[in-house]
């Protein structure tokens, strides 16, 4: 146990490592460049959706005719959605978030959904079977509407699209917004005046621009997610979609796709059964729904239903929608911790008003509610410190004799009453709590540009001034000062002295969130006030503990 020590320091850092690798693998979205301006035309503009795109089976064969009809785009205002509509299809071709900015002090809202230089991000729904107009022969349905701006006045906000077949079938699409709401109701009504019947079946899916991941710092996440009866939540990444695609029945059910801090999501009629399906066409992944066809008889109507969701990762909200649809908020296997510290959070947020310091308070509260295992870890080590004379000793007795050296330290350890992984394990025991918040931090959407004092302005941004991460060094410096020192050879000791600068170094080089490393600080100063206050006991009784 001579280097236990060194174990702690390393595994840290190794965890540490390790973490900041998780968290640019799965949530370091990088910002859309916006810089080329959305351009959806209302003449002679090629389909923001191809028809190859339209699941009109379960191998995805689809009619290779495409429509030659002029489009146009329909705008959609509430107070906290900026929409445009494609008629052709009835697409939502674009979506800003008015209540969050594009940067950090921008005017500009986020650009959620869009269509850009060599990207694309839109939503899809329509109406395929044996006569469903987007697997007509002749393409997607081109439909038409009575205002081509519609802007959210009241409570409610209602946008029908409507489209009459050659066979006269008239289809009515219609996405119901409301105030303060970032899901969206598409309601389909198919009115069948004619002597036949219809079948029709309803897709919904989600479409986006496969980006390559780049160095670490710039290495993105984008990827699909699904939940059915039995998986309640499952990712299905690019590369996923590149070896097999998906293709799961199941009663209800969602497909998502997600990044950091915001979602994407279909959820249809919950006592329907739905196919899963994805597929990557022209360079885009596609994950999307199909539910069961619907026939509609001679002289007779029926309705179809969907959500759609794009905005933040509001679990609250999300939940609402669907039960399982809130684990979009990825906490991580740790989920179980994580929720409950988030709510936590919330809740000092809601008493302090200011999101750092209830990181502060929080930090506080897990810190004491851990003390136990704090005092339990440093007692341990200063008792194997005061054992190191009797361990030299030992040493020099037996010399290579390993299995009676061993004998001998277990003999020893068993008369002082120490246990010689008593300092590891409260380490081990506190980790969850601080994977858990690691997660909590990168994960809540709460603390995107949320700010603090002074100048960091940014919870969710690294420190621009690099004054955190610096004083993280210090602390960790001063905690290993007052730690007892168990290790006795030289080159530990070294390594041991130089592993706050290594820490310092490697806070600056990676950028963590501020607000991550605000809690790591101020848990350093918390844990050196606590070691204070256990060592001064114990050398109130006596033992010489550095």
């Amino acid at each position: 146990m001579e280097s236990q020590r060194t174990f702690l320091f390393i595994g840290l850092l190794l965890v540490s490592y390790l973490l900041f690798q998780e968290w640019n693998n799965d949530y370091n979205q990088p910002k859309i460049d916006t810089s080329a301006t959305t351009q959806v035309t209302t003449q002679n503009t090629p389909s923001a959706t191809s028809q190859n795109d339209v699941p009109v089976s379960s191998q995805g064969d689809v009619p290779m005719a495409a429509t030659k009809a002029i489009r146009s785009v329909i705008t959609v205002t509430t107070d906290v959605l900026a929409v445009q509509i494609d008629t052709k299809g009835g697409d939502i071709v674009e979506a800003k978030l008015l209540k969050h900015a594009e940067t950090h002090g921008s005017e500009d809202p986020y650009l959620l959904l869009g269509e850009f230089e060599g990207k694309q991000y839109i939503s899809q729904s329509g109406l395929i079977g044996l006569n469903g107009p987007d697997a007509s022969q002749d393409g997607r349905p081109v439909y038409t509407s009575s205002n081509t701006q519609y802007q959210l006045n009241g409570d409610e906000l209602r946008v029908p699209l409507t489209f009459v077949d050659a066979k006269g079938v008239e289809f009515t699409k219609t996405y119901v917004f409301k105030a303060g709401k970032y899901d969206v109701n598409l309601e389909y009504s198919v009115n069948n005046a004619t002597a036949d019947p219809v079948q029709v079946q309803l897709y919904t899916q989600v479409k986006r621009t496969i980006q390559a991941k780049g160095s670490m710092v710039d290495q993105t996440y984008l990827g699909t997610a699904y939940g059915t009866a039995e998986e309640p939540y499952e990712k299905y990444s690019f590369d996923d979609m590149a070896e097999a695609n998906l293709n799961k029945n199941t009663l209800g059910g969602y497909v998502a796709f997600i990044q950091h801090y915001f979602v994407s999501a279909w959820v249809p009629a919950q006592d329907s059964n739905n196919t899963i399906y994805t597929a990557v066409r022209n360079g885009q992944g596609i994950m999307g729904l199909k539910g069961e066809p619907v026939n509609v008889q001679a002289n007779s109507a029926a309705n179809i239903s969907a959500t759609y969701y794009m905005g933040p990762k509001d679990g609250d909200a999300l939940e609402a929608i669907h039960h399982n649809l809130d684990l979009t908020v990825d906490y991580g296997w740790l989920f179980f911790i994580s929720q409950p510290l988030f709510v936590l959070l919330k809740f000092l947020y809601g008493l302090i008003g200011n999101w750092g310091l209830a990181i502060i308070a929080i930090t506080i509260l897990v810190k004491s509610a851990l003390y136990p295992l704090t005092k339990a870890q440093y007692t341990s080590m200063a008792k194997m410190r005061m054992l190191q004379p009797k361990m030299q000793a030992l040493k020099e007795r037996y010399g290579d004799d390993r299995q009676k050296f061993g004998q001998a330290t277990m003999e020893l350890y068993r008369k002082e009453k120490v246990n010689p992984m008593g300092g590891c394990l409260p380490l081990l025991l506190q980790m969850p709590i601080f994977l858990a918040l690691f997660y909590v931090f990168l994960e809540s959407t709460e603390l995107r540009h949320a700010e603090f004092m002074f100048w960091l302005t940014d919870l969710s941004a690294a420190d621009p001034y690099y004054v955190l991460p610096i004083l993280f060094g210090a602390s960790m410096f001063l905690t290993q000062k007052l730690q007892p020192m168990t290790v006795t050879d030289p080159m530990q000791q070294k390594m041991m002295t130089y592993m706050p600068v290594v820490f310092t170094i490697f806070f600056l080089i990676f950028p963590f969130p501020s607000g991550l490393v605000l809690y790591w600080l101020v848990s350093n100063l918390i844990t050196i006030a606590q070691m204070l206050i256990i060592y001064r006991g114990m050398e109130k009784k006596g033992l010489k503990v550095r």
